[in-house]
């Protein structure tokens, strides 16, 4: 609790040394220190070990960059991915399946389900603005690299839950629960509007995880998953909309 009081109190020091620079500097002819909050959406498409599971998928997020008076960045982002393409389908869960390839729900009728993937990633960035292209100080291109942690798994949805052999634990054991380390690359460009008005970002983001099954076995194989090291690779284009913390500009007093 001690250290969280300790980082708070730098991160409310650094924001504060960000405002009082803020008020006597301009965007468009200074190099400024900037907290920056954003939203962002990426279309990616998947390769490795991923794409033999999943198909292409949209992902939404958002995070914090702190932007130094020498154009080094560092932050911190969580990203939420879906997509309704899932491999294998027909594969799936076939221990559940009648002749017909349905499945039976409680009630002896034919159960209606579905299947998404649905999976997150967050870590921690560091990079560099590069003023180019005639632009402000504080714009060009971006580049950053990440660390941290990825999950993603096969989403199981039944309408109304009336199949018991799809829910609680028993749908855990069919979702392929996987997870590990992830490394990413993003190249793109930054704009911070002269009127403060507009900035975002967009470019290409590359992500590589090394990740295992997080189940010990799964329900229709009765086997764990057959592959134990897998190689997950994201290939997207990504878009973010920032918001930079700006404090007013101070009024000026003049005495005579």
């Amino acid at each position: 609790m001690q250290l969280f009081n300790r980082v708070f109190l730098v991160f409310l020091v650094m924001t504060g040394m960000s405002a009082n620079l803020f008020s006597q500097a301009d965007v468009k002819d200074t190099c400024l220190r900037i907290p920056m909050f954003y939203a962002a959406y990426a279309f990616q498409v998947p390769g490795g070990d991923l794409a033999d599971r999943f198909g292409v998928n949209s992902n939404i997020g958002g995070g914090f960059l702190y932007k130094t008076g020498k154009n080094l960045v560092l932050g911190a982002d969580f990203s939420y991915m879906f997509g309704s393409e899932v491999k294998d389908r027909d594969q799936l869960m076939s221990n559940l399946f009648t002749k017909d390839d349905y499945i039976i729900d409680q009630g002896g009728s034919y159960a209606a389900w579905s299947i998404f993937e649905r999976g997150f990633y967050t870590g921690l960035k560091a990079g560099r603005v590069i003023p180019v292209w005639g632009s402000n100080p504080n714009s060009g291109l971006l580049l950053l690299g990440s660390a941290g942690f990825i999950q993603h798994k096969i989403r199981i949805e039944v309408q109304n839950n009336t199949a018991p052999q799809l829910n609680g634990d028993y749908k855990r054991g069919y979702d392929r629960l996987t997870g590990g380390f992830y490394l990413g690359e993003y190249l793109g460009y930054q704009y911070l509007g002269d009127s403060r008005l507009l900035n975002f970002t967009a470019g290409f983001e590359f992500v590589q995880a090394f990740t295992k099954p997080l189940r010990d076995v799964n329900f229709d194989t009765r086997l764990p998953d057959s592959r134990q090291n897998r190689t997950d690779l994201l290939f997207g284009v990504k878009v973010s909309w920032v918001i930079p913390v700006f404090s007013r500009m101070p009024q000026k007093y003049y005495y005579y």
